[in-house]
């Protein structure tokens, strides 16, 4: 292990970081979790696509970032849940980003899904992260 305590805050470092220095892709250790994340993201458009690496060791992630105008798609991503303090919300009590505007990514029994989609299926679970 380096180290990483929070490997979902180190790929939304990573991929905050390569957005802002307008990096055209972003390279993040692989997870199954890691991969659900970016399946969500490339479904919202916030990024136009992802494939999986195979290295011999974890794998890594490869995503290519969305620009519009040189503006990035994502224009903030926030770790919500953390190892140190987990994050649960109920179907009734789903945060709203940006008044529904940006999106919060859920862990939950039926999968990772954005709230809006968690909301019609009315099932909570843990919020991994915000994006807009």
């Amino acid at each position: 292990m380096s180290g990483i305590t929070d490997p979902i805050a180190d790929m939304l470092t990573r991929i905050r970081n390569a957005s802002t220095a307008k990096l055209p892709v972003v390279d993040v250790p692989a997870s199954n979790l890691k991969q659900e994340i970016a399946r969500v993201l490339k479904e919202k458009g916030f990024i136009k696509k992802y494939v999986v690496v195979e290295d011999g060791k974890q794998g890594i992630i490869k995503m290519l970032l969305r620009y519009a105008n040189g503006t990035p798609a994502i224009q903030g991503i926030q770790r919500v849940s953390r190892p140190g303090l987990r994050r649960y919300s109920n179907a009734e009590k789903l945060p709203k980003v940006l008044n529904g505007l940006g999106y919060a990514i859920l862990s939950t029994s039926q999968g990772v899904m954005t709230d809006h989609e968690a909301r019609k299926q009315n099932v909570g679970g843990e919020v991994l992260c915000k994006v807009w």
